[in-house]
């Protein structure tokens, strides 16, 4: 049925509940004249009389009554669907998806992993990827992104984190190849870098101007390659202070400089932002990150 057939139903089922034409247009919100329309209409589609009009107003036919059977089964229904929706957007259940680049899922797993002992009715989905899920189109609840502050006008921005980044190189590189001892010694090494020649991760920006396309000689799509292929020696490289100050064979090639720094950002869309289940989340996500150390 078309919606105006919907619309030709409710004011039936009102008029049969009511009895008059006047108490279901002041509840329906429109005019009596439109009541009249929609019986006359909804009469015309079914073929039969729906109500017997007289001097008090309007009763049921049996046609009608069968009408209002329908139409008051599918209220309530309707009711306990509303309720049921009201009651999710209530509680901190259902299904909880988390974006992240994938950098730093070792620092937030054990945060979003509490969060979910204490809601034991969620399930969590944490996507870690280098694409943008797109978040007016229900691919995530809360993005983690790095980088320029996001502008979408749909979305909601808040400052989370800085992830403070090193320069670093396995021993094993060291032993043969050495270390450079000045930024004019870089273009005489090997680096590992990203795959995506326009990466926009602050870190990447300065090598491009550092050292020349040719010594990045391994190229990555993900932090945890470039991670990888670091500790095998293949090239110096990038990673998070956090994360190198796991590897103790790993040695610093330069000190952290700010402008390696990557700010992160939570970002949510508008229209999900005040659920009850995102905002329990950025508020806990938000306090774990102050404990957060050498990040």
């Amino acid at each position: 049925m078309s919606f105006e057939t919907w619309d030709e139903i409710r004011t039936a089922y009102q008029v049969a509940r009511l009895g008059t034409v006047s108490g279901a247009a002041d509840v329906l919100g429109v005019h009596h004249a439109t009541v009249i329309r929609h019986i006359d209409a909804l009469e015309g589609r079914l073929g039969s009389k729906l109500f017997q009009r007289h001097a008090r107003g309007y009763t049921p036919t049996d046609a009608g009554r069968e009408l209002l059977e329908v139409a008051q089964g599918a209220s309530d229904r309707f009711d306990q669907l509303a309720a049921r929706i009201k009651g999710q957007s209530e509680t901190v259940s259902g299904e909880l998806i988390i974006t992240a680049i994938s950098g730093i899922p070792r620092l937030l797993a054990p945060s979003i992993a509490s969060f979910q002992k204490e809601h034991p009715g969620l399930h969590i989905r944490f996507l870690t990827d280098m694409r943008l899920f797109r978040l007016n189109s229900g691919e995530a609840h809360v993005a983690i992104r790095a980088g320029a502050r996001p502008e979408d006008p749909d979305y909601v921005v808040q400052k989370f984190i800085q992830l403070r980044n090193g320069m670093y190189a396995a021993k094993c590189y060291a032993d043969r190849h050495g270390l450079p001892k000045t930024e004019a010694e870089l273009s005489r090494h090997w680096f590992v870098g990203p795959d995506d020649p326009q990466a926009r991760a602050p870190f990447y920006q300065w090598l491009r101007g550092a050292v020349p396309a040719e010594r990045v000689v391994f190229r990555t799509s993900e932090a945890a390659a470039t991670e990888a292929a670091v500790r095998a020696g293949a090239g110096i490289g990038f990673m998070t202070l956090r994360e190198a100050a796991r590897d103790p064979d790993l040695i610093e090639v330069m000190a952290p400089r700010p402008e390696w720094t990557s700010p992160l950002w939570l970002v949510t869309h508008v229209d999900l932002h005040r659920t009850l289940k995102v905002q329990k989340f950025l508020a806990h996500i938000k306090k774990a990150s102050e404990g957060w150390t050498d990040i």
